[in-house]
């Protein structure tokens, strides 16, 4: 497929010069309808408006310079990722991969270095693609989004965050000021396996993430995200119901990855892979994040 860019259209620039501005301005979309775009990293942004995928705003509000939007920090709450945090901060953070293990695989399989140091966690779940590479782990390891207006903060669930391609629960005056990942638990175990044509330089066909605790010589709590196989990316529930509070034997993470294939839409997509092919390829990799976390430590 050609993608023809054209020049950027026209809008207006607006760079905030702290939280309370940007908040401001922002509220005058639940007055006179929406009329700005907010830019963290613009690496989906911009090539959205250069191919007119998006209609071009009155204004864009550039966030960054935001010091309160800023930052990765991890304690007894868990770790807290700035909106502005880029993919780059996430993937370099020794914490990350000791903790978060699944997260710090996605972020180094973000598209190239170039992106990833503009790019921001935050921005690549507002922008809301079925196949964003962090959206899975981020499913997994069960975190939060703090949305934030003049009307006060809200946390949503990441798996209520997505309602469609490309659309979010964000409401007219909302941004994403952090997403929040809670504590790691004793044991804890999580990994993030990507199927794509050249790796990180591509959209994932397929997207595994799965997360969980080792007890007692089994595994509990276990969740599992998935990508790229629906119209948002989705949790496997029946896959989890199977795998949950028992060891993971062979038979067990057979019926659980096959419960995870049934339980997608993938749809159809000439470019990249067939409903049928991601079905098969969701069962494969579920297979094998599950024998990863029922076996030793996963190394990021």
């Amino acid at each position: 497929m050609v993608v023809f860019y054209r020049r950027l259209p026209n809008f207006g620039y607006l760079r905030p010069r702290d939280l309370d501005e940007a908040l401001d301005r922002l509220a005058e979309e639940t007055e006179r309808g929406s009329k700005y775009r907010v830019l963290a990293g613009g690496t989906d942004l911009v090539p959205q408006l250069k191919s007119r995928a998006v209609a071009a705003p009155e204004f864009v509000i550039d966030l960054k310079g935001i010091a309160a939007l800023s930052g990765l920090e991890d304690g007894a709450e868990g770790l807290r990722i700035g909106s502005l945090a880029t993919v780059t901060e996430v993937a370099a953070s020794t914490v990350v991969a000791a903790r978060y293990p699944a997260l710090s695989l996605a972020a180094r399989n973000i598209s190239a270095r170039q992106i990833q140091n503009r790019a921001t966690i935050a921005g690549n779940i507002c922008n809301a693609a079925a196949s964003a590479d962090s959206a899975p782990p981020l499913l997994a390891l069960g975190a939060d989004v703090v949305c934030l207006s003049r009307g006060g903060e809200r946390r949503v669930a990441i798996e209520d965050f997505f309602t469609g391609p490309g659309r979010t629960v964000l409401d007219p005056g909302e941004l994403v000021s952090e997403i929040r990942i809670p504590p790691p638990g004793e044991g804890a175990r999580s990994l993030y396996l990507k199927l794509a044509a050249r790796g990180r330089m591509d959209l994932a066909w397929v997207g595994v993430a799965a997360a969980g605790e080792a007890v007692n010589g089994g595994v509990e709590n276990i969740r599992i995200g998935l990508g790229a196989v629906a119209p948002t990316p989705v949790r496997a529930r029946k896959a989890e119901a199977v795998a949950q509070g028992g060891l993971l034997n062979p038979d067990v993470v057979a019926e659980a990855a096959s419960a995870a294939a049934s339980e997608i839409e993938p749809r159809e997509d000439s470019y990249r892979a067939s409903p049928r092919y991601r079905r098969l390829m969701v069962e494969v990799l579920t297979r094998r994040a599950l024998e990863q976390i029922a076996g030793q430590e996963t190394k990021a």
